[in-house]
């Protein structure tokens, strides 16, 4: 496998070239599959808001909202974007994108008629195996749209589509569910996908592979298998880092956003539409303000020395520590809304250039399933286990804590948070090495 220069021209390619990329197209297309990722996110998050009223509407315990949360979602999330990732790097990623809209949207609809648990897993099933075909195509669209220098701030704008899938998912969660019940809150945010994949399939073109490297890859046939791509991510002692890296951030990142609405309505008996509106103003706008901030950060410092992408990550989520424990440790829900801050900051930041260094650890055909074994890894941990984990030390806590169990469990799973930097610290020690590692491999 090989990724020389000139080896297959954009029109052999049947691609567009990458002269055929303005700017304000360009643009355009981040755009797009921002707001794709962000209807992503707003069915992925919607449930967090609706726990309790799922809970008690159901007759739910707290492992068994963990056990939807998490591992329910996730095992299929993770698992099959691997196979997924490969098919986008043998053929066309706007329309898998598209279909995987179409269908986690569906599914999510799907969610507003169950009447049991078992039902509710199987749903939520289907809107894992939708969503596990959006991220990955989307990371090697724009990997091929932006050049290295600007690829950490184009994946943090993408990666906006989080805290604005959470401002909208927990905003219209919240008020709906208060107003109408929480059947039709899944109704509401699932038929908007449906549009957007529209938008994808007939106004996005397929970038031809590594115009923006200023190379381009060789034809579909060639794309390595997935083997190859895990030997040499694996071999890369900087990846090994920072995919634990980001699997703890993660741990502990979903395990508050899924558990905080419950924790705001037990300790604090908040109303859903009255938690809705503060946690979507803070991961909404502070979430995405570190979001992208970071990411710009990385761009700008990792010009002068690539491994700024993991120091400015590992700085963000040792500052993040002291900051959750106070909120969990606090009494008043105002000033846990305050300490929140902080915490809503870096909920995201390490994605955009973690996303941007595991493209550079592979060569040009592999990017798409490079990111699938990031988010494999990411996921299987940390959307996997952050939620069940919380739900199970909270069932466990129960007897000595009772109402305030979940609150300790919360605070308990936050030391995942420092761990995580410690990870992101030494990936950057070999960035350098590893980065020009992947270079001599594409030339082999």
């Amino acid at each position: 496998m090989t990724d020389r220069a000139g080896a297959v021209s954009g029109a052999a390619t049947g691609l567009a070239p990458s002269t055929g990329f303005t700017p304000a197209y360009r643009n355009y297309a981040l755009f797009v599959l921002m707001v794709a990722y962000t209807a992503n996110y707003v069915d992925r998050q919607i449930l967090a808001i609706l726990l309790e009223p799922i809970k008690h509407d159901l007759g739910l315990n707290d492992t068994q909202l963990g056990f939807l949360s998490g591992i329910t979602f996730a095992i299929f999330y993770a698992t099959l974007g691997v196979p997924i990732a490969m098919w986008a790097d043998r053929s066309n990623r706007r329309n898998i994108v598209a279909l995987a809209l179409t269908i986690f949207s569906s599914m999510t609809v799907v969610c507003g008629f169950v009447t049991n648990f078992a039902q509710l897993a199987l749903a939520r099933i289907g809107v894992g195996i939708g969503e596990a075909g959006s991220s990955p195509p989307s990371h090697s669209m724009i990997s091929d749209m932006f050049p290295p220098e600007k690829r950490a701030s184009a994946m943090g704008i993408y990666s906006l589509g989080i805290n604005i899938g959470i401002l909208i998912g927990f905003l219209v969660g919240g008020w709906v569910s208060q107003w109408y019940g929480w059947r039709a809150a899944f109704f509401i945010v699932g038929a908007p996908g449906l549009l957007i994949a529209l938008l994808v399939r007939f106004t996005l073109k397929e970038p031809q592979r590594g115009h923006a490297d200023g190379t381009t890859a060789q034809a579909a046939g060639d794309a390595p298998k997935v083997m190859e791509v895990f030997r040499l991510l694996w071999s890369q002692r900087s990846f090994r880092h920072i995919s634990f890296g980001c699997a703890l951030a993660a741990f502990g990142g979903y395990a508050g956003v899924t558990w905080i609405p419950a924790f705001l309505i037990r300790s604090f008996q908040m109303s859903p539409g009255e938690i809705g509106t503060w946690l979507a103003l803070i991961i909404g706008f502070v979430g995405g303000a570190g979001t992208y901030l970071t990411s710009w950060l990385a761009d700008r410092y990792g010009k002068r020395d690539v491994r700024w992408n993991m120091w400015v990550v590992a700085i963000v989520m040792a500052v993040c520590f002291p900051f959750a424990v106070a909120m969990y440790l606090s009494f008043d829900k105002y000033w846990a809304l305050f300490f929140f801050l902080v915490p809503a900051f870096a909920g995201a930041a390490y994605i955009g250039p973690s996303l941007a260094m595991t493209q550079g650890l592979v060569v040009l055909r592999m990017r798409a399933v490079a990111s699938a074994v990031l988010f494999l890894i990411l996921n299987l941990i940390g959307m996997g286990l952050g939620p069940q984990a919380v739900g199970l030390v909270s069932d466990l806590y129960a007897p000595s804590f009772g109402g305030e169990s979940l609150r300790y469990a919360l605070l308990t799973v936050m030391v995942v948070w420092p761990w995580a930097a410690v990870h992101f610290l030494l990936g950057a020690k070999t960035l350098k090495e590893d980065i020009e590692r992947a270079r001599m491999h594409g030339l082999k």
